[in-house]
């Protein structure tokens, strides 16, 4: 970095003159620039130490985004490490914009230009060393527990400062326009009981614990039974106190299990947001659990973050910020993936989708303001690194829901046999 920065809700500004740029750096953006004359759904006006130019289509639905780069080191990471060199010197102060979401969407909705300055010749022993450390995170039992240490396990007060009291980790359902985070939290909550039909006394197993509002609301709302379990330590310790401090003890069982070590049946199941984590590999495995885990006739209901289809393969084999920095050994399915790996390895039969992808849109932009208006516990943490880190994180994925490159669905499979 070559001088201060300014957190602001604008994004982050330079307060000094940026340093001029090596032979190297100079041929990195030479070739960059090249790539970013192609954009059409909006324009950057660039400013680095060489000077300032228009680059795109100022007319584009996007308009225009200020792009600044601070130090020109900023060419040589994107060169080298594509997308994930982009979003490493951005955490690290070496560029800034004026909207960063508007700049993630620019690139979601110009995936050709995007793609043109990841998948470069410099960057392919970058990319092949991403791929190989995403195999060695495989989300098998000893993996899965890393991985979800590596996020979920950064400490709760971070996590609470930005979201709602139930700390729901997932992305809200808004019934009307305004309604506060909190209660589209509890909206979608509801909307996930329902979605299988729960009904007071059932049983139903939850995959993924999250810090316990999804059992709360089943067991205090609706009167189910609940196995819930979770292998990260700080969610499973949270979720004990707040489900015993609701008087829900006796209706809850929390368990620090991985989902393949369970058993015993139950009429529902549900699972948020937890399919993401579980890896392609393992999806097969996971599906058939829960349909082992459903009496005949049960129904499980997911909450899962989707891609569209046409895009699964290359995003299967691409490492992106988000794999490799936010979320070690996930992928992101499609609705037609999992559709058919239930299909043929189980007796699940898929019955009811809808996508709200907008309204995850909502809940990361809400997230994203919390921090940014308040930064005071992610600056004790890490400093203003680990600010834009989380501001790189939710733009990042807030561009991809605003631009409906990925989406977040209610999926509703019945096990076959009888319904009674």
């Amino acid at each position: 970095m070559t001088g201060s920065i300014l957190i602001s809700g604008g994004g982050v500004v330079a307060t000094t003159r940026p340093t001029r740029p090596s032979w190297a750096q100079r041929a990195a953006r030479a070739g960059a620039v090249a790539r970013l004359r192609g954009l059409r759904s909006g324009a950057v006006v660039l400013r680095c130490a060489l000077g300032e130019e228009r680059l795109g289509d100022p007319a584009g639905r996007l308009g225009t985004i200020e792009l600044c780069v601070h130090d020109p080191a900023t060419w040589t990471a994107l060169a080298f490490g594509g997308d994930v060199g982009a979003g490493e010197a951005y955490v690290a102060g070496q560029w800034s914009c004026s909207d960063l979401t508007s700049l993630m969407r620019l690139f979601v909705a110009d995936r050709d230009v995007l793609l043109g300055l990841h998948d470069t010749v410099w960057s392919w022993p970058r990319r092949l060393l991403l791929r190989l450390g995403q195999f060695l995170r495989r989300n098998d039992h000893r993996g899965s527990r890393a991985n979800i240490r590596d996020h979920y396990d950064l400490g709760d007060d971070l996590f609470a400062h930005f979201l709602d009291p139930s700390m729901t980790y997932s992305s809200a359902f808004y019934e009307h326009a305004g309604q506060s985070l909190a209660d589209a939290q509890q909206a979608k909550l509801r909307r996930l009981c329902r979605l299988v039909e729960l009904q007071p006394g059932e049983r139903l197993l939850e995959i993924g614990s999250g810090w316990g509002s999804l059992a709360r609301c089943a067991a205090g709302e609706f009167g189910a039974r609940v196995t819930t379990t979770t292998i990260s330590q700080n969610q499973h310790a949270h979720a004990q106190r707040v489900l015993r401090d609701a008087g829900l003890g006796e209706r809850v069982a929390v368990l620090q299990r991985d989902y393949r070590e369970l058993d015993g049946e139950y009429d529902k199941l549900l699972s948020c947001e937890m399919i993401e984590a579980v890896g392609a590999a393992y999806l097969p495995t996971f599906l058939r659990v829960c349909a082992d885990r459903l009496r005949p006739g049960g129904l499980l209901g997911l909450q899962a973050i989707t891609i569209q289809h046409r895009h699964y393969p290359a995003a299967l084999r691409a490492v992106d910020y988000i794999r490799r920095h936010v979320f070690p050994g996930s992928f992101i399915p499609s609705v037609e993936v999992i559709a058919a790996a239930a299909a043929k390895h189980t007796d699940l039969r898929l019955e009811y989708v809808e996508d709200f992808g907008q309204h995850y849109a909502t809940t990361l932009q809400q997230w994203r303001e919390r921090v940014q208006q308040a930064p005071e516990p992610f600056l004790q943490r890490g400093g203003e690194a680990l600010v834009r880190a989380w501001h790189y994180y939710f733009a990042y994925c807030e561009a991809g829901f605003r631009e409906r490159h990925i989406g977040v669905a209610h999926l509703r499979f019945r096990r076959a046999g009888a319904t009674a």
